[in-house]
């Protein structure tokens, strides 16, 4: 073969499209879902993304060599290539005067992000979590230097980015929130305005007349890029691609909101725009991702590493199906609809080109139990029966707490050690707590589980 050559916009991509979006996370979601659907947008040439990285400036590097372009692999049987154009300008995270920039150009219409649950720095009551330091820090730069304060936090950086607008007078703007999180639209919202007005009650007023929050449902699972991904796809293009991505052919983007000025024809890709967005976002965060949770804390247990390996578990497979047959029944679907996802959902775990490892799912489980299990738990409960299929995974994150299967990662830190702290008794106790749920009939079936999956995992 000869020898490989890199991404160039003469001979691959499209030119630089005008920015026009904004994006906070520079990651592998976020470059296989928002900007494939910018790029097959049929206004795309007026759609440029400036892009700023998160804790790792890595991305920033690479796209920088390539002219901002990378491949988008999607595995299924015969793996298709496509260069994706749609990203004009990357930054660091740090960059605070290009984002600033960027907020203070009229041409600029939309926010996007991709920065986790976590990144959003909530407290416990979903609110703006202004006890934590790094908040507390922006805060205090922000009201000394509004027009130059630095920042580290994704909501320091979107209000000193809005501060920037106001001063400009540059007009309307749309945030379009991208994280796995029912209601993120409020919830980006809620945040954004927690910290103006702790930062400058003046700017709320203009806040509310000037800019949108919309709210979204995103999916496409993309597990990470691997050596042997892009040494496979070298040998295929002949191309030097170490942004490369490799995602799944599926894709789903759903809309709920106005928009306060312009937009892509997003639709053109298969966007969804809708009045009523639940239903999405629970069909989704139950059925994907709740039983993404439920094998990556007890896949690992049983000697399971890959969504694909735990999907075709013969154990671990039954309690995905009952976890299904659970929250199907408290779904705003019909029973076809749910039937036909669950069955989608199948085909995509059992993809062979598509390695998604159990413990890229695994960590931050203090925010995605709550909201991926407990509603339907209650659910349940309040119609008279027994949630057993969804105390099994409260009971496997609390063996997973208590140092069982991967390694905890979680970015409440020291608050999630403390809850696999004590007895086992003490710690399912501590977990329920911290969930909300206190029917003892709970705490004894999620106590039975966890000898369950024990006993399971030494047969």
């Amino acid at each position: 073969m000869s020898e490989l050559r890199p991404l160039s916009r003469a001979t691959d991509g499209r030119p630089k499209a005008p920015v026009r979006i904004v994006h906070l996370g520079l990651g592998y979601f976020f470059r296989a879902h928002t900007t494939w659907y910018t790029e097959h947008a049929s206004d795309a040439d007026q759609w440029g993304i400036a892009a700023f990285s998160g804790r790792s400036a890595t991305h920033v590097a690479e796209l920088e060599d390539q002219d901002c372009l990378y491949t988008l692999v999607q595995q299924s049987g015969e793996p298709s290539y496509e260069v994706i154009s749609s990203i004009s300008a990357v930054h660091p995270g740090n960059d605070l005067d290009a984002l600033r920039g960027y907020f203070a150009s009229p041409d600029v219409q939309i926010v996007t992000t991709t920065i986790t649950e976590a990144g959003y720095v909530r407290n416990s009551a979903g609110g703006l979590d202004t006890e934590n330091a790094s908040v507390k820090a922006d805060i205090d730069s922000l009201k000394a230097d509004p027009e130059g304060g630095a920042v580290t936090t994704a909501p320091g950086k979107l209000v000193a980015g809005l501060l920037a607008r106001r001063a400009a007078d540059a007009g309307p703007i749309t945030f379009v929130p991208c994280d796995n999180v029912v209601d993120n639209g409020p919830m980006t919202e809620r945040v954004v305005t927690d910290l103006v007005a702790a930062v400058d009650p003046s700017l709320t007023e203009w806040l509310d007349e000037n800019v949108s929050f919309v709210t979204t449902m995103v999916d496409r699972i993309t597990p990470h890029t691997t050596e042997a991904d892009v040494a496979a796809a070298q040998a295929v293009t002949g191309v030097a691609d170490p942004a490369m991505v490799v995602t799944e052919p599926f894709s789903e983007w759903v809309l709920e909101g106005e928009f306060a000025g312009e937009r892509p024809r997003w639709e053109d890709q298969g966007a969804n725009f809708v009045d009523n967005i639940r239903p999405f976002e629970h069909r989704k965060l139950w059925l994907l991702n709740g039983s993404h949770s439920l094998m990556a804390y007890a896949g690992p247990i049983l000697g399971v590493e890959t969504v694909g390996d735990a999907i075709v578990h013969p154990v671990l497979r039954g309690w995905v199906d009952e976890w299904w047959d659970l929250a199907g029944k408290h779904l705003p679907l019909s029973d076809d609809d749910v039937q036909s996802y669950r069955g989608a959902l199948v085909e995509r775990f059992t993809n062979p080109a598509i390695r998604h490892l159990l413990k890229q799912i695994s960590p931050d489980g203090s925010q995605k139990i709550p909201i991926r299990f407990v509603p339907a738990l209650k659910a349940e409960l309040a119609a008279g029966g027994m949630p057993s299929a969804a105390t099994r995974a409260i009971a496997a994150w609390v063996l997973h707490l208590r140092g069982r299967g991967n390694p905890v990662n979680d970015f409440r830190g020291d608050e999630v050690k403390v809850l696999g702290e004590g007895t086992v008794e003490e710690s399912v106790g501590k977990v329920l707590s911290y969930l909300g749920v206190t029917d003892k009939r709970v705490y004894d079936e999620v106590l039975r589980q966890m000898a369950e999956i024990e006993e399971v995992s030494a047969s």
